[in-house]
């Protein structure tokens, strides 16, 4: 961190004047955006702790409520890129406090529901466009505008907030649920992410001009005047990658990165522990662990997006959460053992490791416009997770367990590895250093 001794900034009008600012803005809007990102998180618990409550309270069945679950993960992914096109129109802070607030009136809304379709318009359509809009496309946004220097350490610690705010709400939401019932636990998500908002809109700023500095590591530059048209530029993005081969590449493989964990492992692992006999708040705790692992394995993924190739990465990544996936079945019981802590521990150093390199490489593709394409790219993810989401459910209620999409997820894994390798690199597009 910049420390007032050293750092010189260059003023709008030329000259140069000393911050006076110990630590550089950039990590104060770092940290305000980790804070959000945690509180935002929070609905993210919940599904996975809900399923069995809502089937046995109401008598929808599993697939209908992977139905609500994969409507919210859907809208999750295809929101970003026109949340990240709306910030560059309306400014990050604006965005996240509406998106914010949508998250805790659908968690709040939820608590008086009494029909499937309600399950899906609260969990599903208002809370899937709130999280949407603080997806990881506001994480690039952040680190695009305010850093040059360290971007992939601190998408990797910003990618580890969602990370953080499972270790926080899991083993929470799930004493709550066993103690109080569901309905506390989505009050408790509903307050979680109202109490984020005046954080961002007291502390958080949308480009560093705002404040007369250069993003960390880089050059003054003024703020670009607002961007209209931000649905047109959207789908025009849009258009403009899907004409490229990475782009298929990488959304194809991250949308396996989905279905592999928010599709998977956070909707279906506690009830597929819970079909073995395992307490709620055993499996619980044991996805909230991965969380702890997750932030280890994402920021030391950021750091190794910083120096190494990150094709290379992304195909090892994937080839081992393969594989561990296989084990999974296997390792399910009604206590908790040894192997099993072993695949949590080797699970979540692996959970969203893929997203630095992934999204290094879309903006060493896509220069300025990476934060939309890496929208795009995300959307793509969520879908991945909506269909596994859904499908899970089903085949629980064909065959009576998980077992099959466990495999059937690792097999997928395999190919993502392949696809990551095949992306042919090129040299970055030229990108003015204050976006």
């Amino acid at each position: 961190m910049t420390r007032t001794t050293d750092h010189v900034v260059a003023s709008p009008t030329g000259t140069r004047r000393p911050s006076r600012l110990r630590v550089h803005r950039a990590w104060i809007v770092a940290a305000v955006a980790f804070v959000t990102i945690v509180g935002g998180a929070a609905f993210n618990s919940l599904p996975g702790l809900l399923i069995d409550p809502l089937h046995s309270e109401f008598g929808w069945s599993r697939g209908e409520i992977g139905l609500a679950v994969s409507i919210d993960m859907a809208l999750y992914g295809l929101t970003a890129p026109f949340a990240a096109a709306l910030m560059d129109r309306f400014g990050i802070r604006r965005v996240v406090a509406v998106a914010l607030t949508a998250v805790a009136a659908g968690a709040l809304a939820s608590v008086w529901m009494t029909a499937a379709w309600q399950l899906m318009l609260y969990w599903g359509v208002l809370v899937g466009l709130g999280t949407g809009s603080m997806a990881l496309a506001f994480s690039a946004t952040v680190t695009n505008r305010w850093f040059v220097a360290r971007r992939g350490l601190v998408t990797g610690v910003l990618t580890a907030a969602g990370a953080s705010g499972q270790l926080v709400f899991l083993p929470l939401c799930a004493w709550i649920v066993g103690e109080h019932g569901w309905r506390p636990a989505s009050v408790t998500v509903a307050l979680a992410s109202l109490v984020v908002v005046p954080f961002v809109w007291l502390l958080m700023r949308d480009h560093p001009a705002d404040v007369g500095l250069a993003p960390y590591g880089g050059a003054y530059e003024e703020k670009p005047p607002p961007a209209s048209g931000a649905a047109v530029r959207a789908v025009r993005v849009l258009l403009d990658a899907a004409r490229t081969g990475p782009f298929w590449l990488l959304a194809g493989s991250f949308a396996i990165c989905g279905a592999s964990t928010n599709g998977l492992m956070r909707t279906y692992f506690v009830p597929a522990a819970h079909d073995h006999h395992m307490p709620v708040t055993a499996a619980a705790s044991l996805l909230a662990v991965i969380g702890v692992f997750d932030i280890i394995g994402t920021v030391f993924s950021g750091w190794l997006t910083d120096r190494y190739d990150a094709r290379r990465l992304l195909a090892v990544y994937y080839a081992l959460r393969g594989v561990s996936l296989l084990f999974l079945p296997v390792l399910l019981a009604p206590t908790v053992h040894p192997p099993m802590i072993l695949f949590i521990v080797f699970y979540g150093l692996d959970w969203v490791a893929t997203v630095p390199p992934t999204l290094a490489l879309c903006r060493e593709r896509y220069g300025r416009d990476s934060a939309i394409v890496f929208g795009w790219v995300l959307a793509s993810h969520q879908v991945g997770a909506a269909l596994v989401a859904f499908l899970g459910g089903v085949a629980r209620e064909a065959f009576g367990s998980y077992d099959v999409v466990w495999y059937a997820s690792g097999a997928l894994c395999a190919t993502a590895a392949l696809m990551a390798l095949v992306i042919r690199r090129e040299h970055p597009a030229p990108e003015p250093a204050a976006r």
